[in-house]
């Protein structure tokens, strides 16, 4: 039985993930892909955002699966390849805050992955605006390290002499890695999947022991909130609210993200921000048999989560107590 390619999709938080996730399941083809989405809040928004396409989708929520969560990787995996369900290739996501290194562990440690499935590539989306600012976390390094596959991502953003000095430091930090320039990740299949980029001797040259059982630990004072609740927002209060919001801690807020419900509007809003970086459009149309909601989660250093709630308390269009 021939061993079914697997591809890991890491980046830091903020950096394109999901974007090009769609992107590959967008360009579709004949293959049947198993996807394996993993967030560090308890609340799933990118599994919201991910194209509805024929392929099996899953969610890993509430912890990473470089640590919590990864037994529910390799369940989540095994049950896969035991259903029956025909499948052609593995996507793994990993959410912005996991260590490659534990997740690659899996697929050479565990009987069953090793032997159904063979590593492709790990293919790291890095934000070109605010990659200097994140390399200050172990995660984003270990990420860049790791790559068989680098996407410079979000180059609309920088000049031409920042992205040759961020490619130079991308390059010191993994010359063995192929580095590609993207906007919205817009990338060729044929340059992420099906490259047969991964080799364990690589791998064993930047992590001598990382076969060897050990536990990874996140920066303690890193956090998530995440919030949900039905009733509608006021969307000016929501802006006013999350632009002072960014002003006066952006530094220390990482990621946030949303699927939104405005009060009057036929349609969810979605929004994306890292640091100071605010952005958001329409997305799909609430369907009749939908519930309309809001789900926002936030991570960050030192996050008060009181604040945090009571400011989203102050967006709704007819206040209520917040729902837990």
């Amino acid at each position: 039985m021939s061993k079914l390619k697997t591809t890991i999709l890491t980046g830091f938080l903020g950096a394109g993930k999901t974007t090009l996730l769609n992107r590959i399941l967008s360009l579709g083809s004949a293959e049947r892909v198993a996807v394996i989405v993993n967030e560090y809040g308890e609340v799933g928004i990118d599994g919201q955002l991910v194209v509805q396409t024929k392929d099996e989708i899953v969610e890993l929520n509430n912890g990473c699966i470089c640590c919590t969560v990864r037994d529910d990787l390799i369940a989540a995996i095994r049950s896969l390849l035991a259903s029956g369900r025909p499948i052609d290739r593995f996507i793994i996501e990993t959410s912005g805050l996991a260590d490659p290194a534990p997740v690659i562990q899996s697929f050479i440690l565990d009987e069953v992955l090793s032997a159904r499935l063979e590593l492709d590539a790990i293919v790291t989306v890095v934000d070109a605006r605010h990659i200097s600012r994140q390399l200050s976390q172990e995660e984003a390094v270990e990420q860049i390290s790791f790559a068989d596959v680098l996407l410079l991502n979000k180059i609309d953003l920088e000049d031409e002499y920042r992205l040759i000095e961020i490619e130079q430091d991308l390059s010191r930090r993994n010359p063995l890695a192929r580095i590609i320039r993207t906007s919205s990740c817009d990338v060729e299949l044929a340059d992420v999947l099906g490259i047969g980029a991964f080799d364990l001797k690589n791998i064993l040259a930047i992590d001598p022991n990382i076969l060897d059982e050990h536990a990874h630990e996140h920066d303690q004072t890193i956090g998530c909130v995440a919030i949900r609740d039905y009733e509608a927002l006021d969307p000016a209060a929501l802006n006013r609210w999350l632009t002072r919001l960014v002003q006066e801690i952006g530094t220390d807020l990482f990621r946030m993200k949303g699927v939104l419900n405005f009060a009057g509007e036929a349609r969810r809003y979605v929004f994306h921000g890292v640091h100071m970086t605010l952005e958001g459009r329409p997305g799909k149309i609430w369907q009749p048999s939908e519930a309309r909601l809001s789900d926002l989660v936030f991570i960050g250093r030192n996050l008060d989560e009181r604040s945090l709630r009571e400011g989203f308390r102050s967006c709704l269009a007819n206040p209520h107590a917040l729902a837990s």
